[in-house]
């Protein structure tokens, strides 16, 4: 017995519009974590940028402290291209 339909999803979708944000503003990982309120890794937002799939939980959290680290209001759409 497989496991079904996690077969079917892509998982690696290439660099996000989250990775050319921050490279914009010059952030590291490291500037989300500190400013995050929530719990987040440096794995977290470093899987973000290459494009691993997130779940929705944790793509707000990164959105939330790249809003915070930015003091702009980006929204997910923004972030993620999936």
């Amino acid at each position: 017995m497989g496991i079904g339909k996690f077969n079917d999803i892509e998982r690696d979708l290439g660099e996000q519009p989250i990775a050319k944000i921050m490279a914009g503003y010059g952030l590291k990982p490291n500037v989300l974590v500190k400013n995050s309120t929530e719990q987040i890794s440096h794995k977290m937002v470093a899987r973000a940028a290459k494009g691993r799939r997130l779940t929705p939980r944790a793509q707000l959290k990164i959105l939330n402290a790249l809003n915070k680290a930015t003091e702009k209001n980006y929204s997910l759409n923004d972030l993620f291209n999936y």
